[in-house]
């Protein structure tokens, strides 16, 4: 194709946050740079919804990709997309106009400055989705510290800054041992080109070493127990619109790293540390589901919810089955959208009655029954029930499980029924029972926008939740591809070591 689509795809929110700066904004009023955001991310994800129109599922190929020269001998700007990255883009594409139309009530200072942080993370996040350097992906990877940073620390509440702090040093200590490793994969290689990478190989006797560098990064970014402590806290702090976007997506950067890069370069390593993977993952799955049933805040119940989901997504990563890889993708495509959908509901109730504390509320469905109907959604979907989108996510992770080891399976359930506890608390205590706080009597149901998008993540949960197939498509080939290139790399390794 001439036109570079991917380049416009990465470049077009940047495009649109400089139109922003030079705008002219009237700051009592929301007007052109809420407009110029809104367009620019709405055209971005028609976009992407046509690179997935013309996209070629039945090949495991790299598409639509661009290699140009960078620093000369050393970078190439490599960017491509296949099976795998091409739902990640549109996740990232569809819940950023969201996130957009969300503002109209949440921001109340500095939009502009707001809505160009925004943009920038969308570069950004789609730029690690398409990377095919290492280098590329490593800038574009960190690169999203700074406007997430942004959004926490000066929108945030109270105790943004440290929030905000503990989350900028957390990831970028995490990455800085994955610097290290790519610069050493150079040093052995001479390129840090994927594809290349891919047919290279890296030796084996090196390959525990960078494994481990690139979990060192990937663990704190999912983020994986015990280092995942730094999102409660930056949840809680995080405007409703940096929540969505930190659930939905960032937390996804990391899981598509496991299966890009810890699969793809270090296939023998990956074997190793399988046991390791799945310690931490059923703790994480375990523990941060009981420390859920405890929050008395609604959004450090979701946050501690999402580390157990993506306790999900890393042990059907590393069953290394072709349902438990297409589990951990389908879990990660549906965690993003209830993640969100969750969240922005907090949102809705929290701009009313300025409290996120569960003790608070009660009651609710009398007064706001739209908002109960859609919440319920968002909770069932939540618990994995059938009919959304995560019961088929999990499902095939527990069915890759099953395949390497019934107690890893066995002890994985508990966590689903657990997910079911948290959650249906948590909708049984803030919908139903007597009004006993006198302000909640004071509600006003879902207006117009937030019936927009609430529905807008709705229908997608519920949709694939009947019909995974367009989604379940669009990634069979380029998981089996990648789970033969891993078996291959096994086979070679053993022969050679008889």
């Amino acid at each position: 194709m001439d036109i570079p689509i991917l380049s416009s795809l990465i470049l077009l929110p940047t495009i649109g946050a400089i139109f922003i700066f030079f705008s002219k904004s009237n700051v009592e009023k929301y007007n052109s740079s809420k407009y110029i955001a809104l367009f620019i991310s709405t055209a971005n994800f028609i976009l992407s919804l046509y690179l997935w129109f013309v996209f070629d599922n039945s090949i495991s190929e790299f598409q639509f990709v661009e290699n140009r020269k960078w620093i000369a001998g050393l970078v190439n700007y490599k960017v491509g997309i296949d099976g795998i990255s091409i739902l990640f883009i549109i996740l990232t594409t569809f819940i950023t106009p969201l996130c957009v139309i969300s503002v109209n009530t949440t921001v109340k200072k500095r939009l502009k400055d707001f809505l160009i942080s925004i943009l920038l993370l969308e570069t950004l996040m789609i730029g690690v989705f398409c990377s095919l350097d290492l280098v590329v992906f490593y800038l574009f990877f960190e690169g999203g510290l700074i406007p997430m940073f942004l959004i926490i620390g000066i929108w945030g509440g109270e105790r943004r800054v440290y929030s905000a702090f503990k989350f900028f040093l957390f990831t970028l200590l995490g990455s800085v041992l994955m610097l290290v490793a790519i610069i050493t994969i150079y040093w052995l290689t001479g390129t840090t080109d994927v594809e290349a990478l891919y047919e290279i190989g890296i030796e084996t006797k090196y390959q525990n070493l960078l494994w481990l560098a690139f979990l060192s990064s990937f663990a704190v970014k999912t983020p994986m127990w015990p280092v995942h402590t730094w999102l409660p806290d930056a949840h809680v702090e995080a405007p409703t619109a940096g929540s969505v976007l930190l659930a939905a997506i960032l937390l996804k950067m990391a899981g598509y790293g496991f299966i890009r890069f810890s699969i793809g370069l270090f296939p023998v390593a990956s074997d190793y540390f399988v046991p390791l993977i799945y310690a931490l993952s059923l703790i994480a799955i375990i523990y941060t589901s009981l420390v859920a049933l405890m929050q008395e805040d609604m959004k450090k119940l979701i946050a501690y919810s999402s580390v157990a989901h993506m306790g999900f997504v890393t042990l059907g990563i590393f069953t290394l089955t072709q349902q438990g890889i297409e589990g951990g993708i389908f879990q990660m495509i549906s965690h993003g959208l209830v993640s969100a959908a969750l969240f922005l509901c907090v949102g809705v109730v929290y701009e009313r009655m300025h409290t996120r504390l569960i003790k608070d509320y009660g009651g609710v469905v009398s007064v706001m029954p739209k908002y109960a109907i859609v919440f319920m959604v968002f909770a069932l979907g939540s618990l994995s029930l059938p009919g959304t989108s995560g019961f088929i996510g999990e499902f095939l992770i527990l069915m890759g499980a099953f395949k390497k080891s019934f107690f890893v399976a066995a002890v994985a359930s508990i966590g689903v029924i657990l997910g079911a506890a948290y959650i249906l608390w948590l909708y049984k205590r803030v919908i139903f029972g007597k009004i006993i706080n006198q302000d909640v009597k004071k509600l006003i149901d879902l207006n117009n926008s937030e019936i927009f998008i609430l529905w807008s993540l709705a229908i997608p949960i519920l949709f694939f939740g009947f019909y995974p197939e367009p989604l379940i498509n669009t990634i069979e080939v380029s998981i089996n591809n990648l789970i033969e290139a891993y078996n291959l790399n096994l086979e070679n390794y053993m022969v050679k070591n008889k």
